[in-house]
């Protein structure tokens, strides 16, 4: 566990001094959706006084075609909007990698609507009026899951790109080793001999930047290589 912590401690630097490409760093920013001119500007006025930087859009449509940065984030959303309607935002940016952490409002509220957002991943659904310290927690919240997110999609990344340094055979002989097999056994289902099956396992041990099975096994569970369970 002590590589993985170690792992994730240098990412988190990485990402306070913005290194990351995955946009883990930087200050956050809340993008608010919101027909009601005064809604946004009251927004706005109300995230500043806590030191957040907002962005604000009329419509799903502008915030769609506008270029956002890449750091941590949230939306506040409102559901009735013209054209393309909160929820449908929703559900398209469900599929962004990470997707953007949101915080749904309206003065509209039924249970269907707030059973749909919150199946849909919503961090908070709130009622217009709502008070200000929920909106700010719901804000919170969203910006705190999105930063973990864009750590643990960073991560990943990098993960993918040490299993990519692997050659053919270290990639082989990993998937073997974390099935359970002994070294005799992989050499003899790749037809090879031990002391070379065991050179393999120390060369790509060293590559993933690991100091056991547990630790090899849990990596590739992260990178898809574990065979389905029976």
């Amino acid at each position: 566990m002590r590589d993985v912590a170690d792992r994730r401690r240098a990412l988190t630097v990485n990402a306070q001094r913005g290194e990351i490409g995955a946009g883990a760093g930087g200050d956050p920013v809340v993008f608010i959706v919101d027909d009601d001119r005064s809604m946004r500007e009251a927004l706005e006025r109300l995230l500043a006084t806590v030191g957040l930087k907002s962005h604000t859009f009329g419509s799903a449509h502008e915030f769609m075609s506008t270029k956002r940065p890449d750091v941590p984030s949230c939306l506040v959303l409102d559901v009735r909007l013209p054209g393309l309607s909160g929820l449908d935002l929703q559900r398209q940016l469900v599929n962004m990698d990470p997707p953007t952490p949101i915080v749904i409002i309206t003065a509209y509220a039924d249970i269907p609507m707030t059973v749909q957002a919150v199946k849909a991943g919503a961090v908070e659904f709130l009622t217009k009026p709502f008070r200000d310290q929920e909106l700010l927690d719901a804000v919170q919240a969203a910006i705190d899951r999105d930063r973990t997110l864009r750590l643990e999609h960073a991560e990943l990344t990098e993960l993918r790109q040490t299993y990519e340094s692997l050659t053919q055979r270290e990639r082989e002989v990993m998937t073997l080793v974390v099935t359970g097999l002994l070294n005799k056994q992989i050499a003899a289902r790749l037809g090879t001999s031990e002391a070379t099956v065991k050179a393999h396992r120390a060369q790509l041990m060293q590559k993933m930047r690991v100091e056991s099975l547990a630790q090899l096994v849990r990596f590739a569970g992260r990178l898809g290589l574990l065979p389905p369970p029976h």
